[in-house]
């Protein structure tokens, strides 16, 4: 059972799965597919699981595959992050624009992002693990970075002054103008 919150962005969701917890500890289901469909109205199918790992400061993203997009479904089983989506759907009167959340081991929300959004998150505990379902498979040669400093985008990282630590692909990530996107 989860209940779920819309966000700014039209098809991106927060979802809240009911925990069931006593002194031994707790017990969630972080995936029932009917329950999933009933609150968010997305008929999908996942194809993959991914888990990362990485220390404070990490910032991973802004990724998207122009090709075969992947839709996300995004939780944290250790630390914290805040997780953003980019839409990047060309006719959607929200392109360019940005939602975020914080998802952690403690809060246990869930991000859900569609197909046609960039995705990007910054690690703000001392490490964290990320988990997180796709709608189609890891396309190396389709995928795609916008840049996670991006003015015209805007988002407003969690910095605290400081800089992020970021893989040679995302420190070369393009600006939405020239970006491919959706249409």
């Amino acid at each position: 059972m989860i209940t779920a919150k819309r966000m700014p962005l039209p098809d991106v969701w927060l979802l809240e799965p009911k925990v069931f917890g006593d002194a031994r500890g707790f017990f969630l289901e972080s995936y029932n597919q009917r329950d999933f469909e009933a609150v968010t109205a997305c008929r999908t199918t996942f194809v993959q699981d991914n888990h990362s790992r990485s220390r404070r400061g990490v910032l991973r993203g802004l990724h998207y595959q122009i090709q075969q997009p992947q839709g996300k479904l995004i939780r944290v089983i250790e630390g914290e992050i805040f997780d953003i989506a980019v839409d990047l759907r060309r006719s959607s009167p929200h392109f360019g624009c940005w939602t975020g959340a914080v998802l952690s081991a403690e809060n246990k929300h869930q991000l859900w992002i569609p197909e046609g959004f960039a995705h990007g998150f910054l690690v703000l505990s001392e490490t964290a693990e990320v988990l997180y379902k796709t709608t189609d498979y890891y396309a190396p040669e389709h995928e795609r970075c916008l840049a996670w400093d991006d003015p015209t985008v805007g988002v407003e990282w969690p910095l605290a002054g400081s800089r992020p630590l970021l893989s040679a692909k995302d420190q070369a990530g393009t600006v939405l103008a020239e970006c491919e996107v959706f249409d």
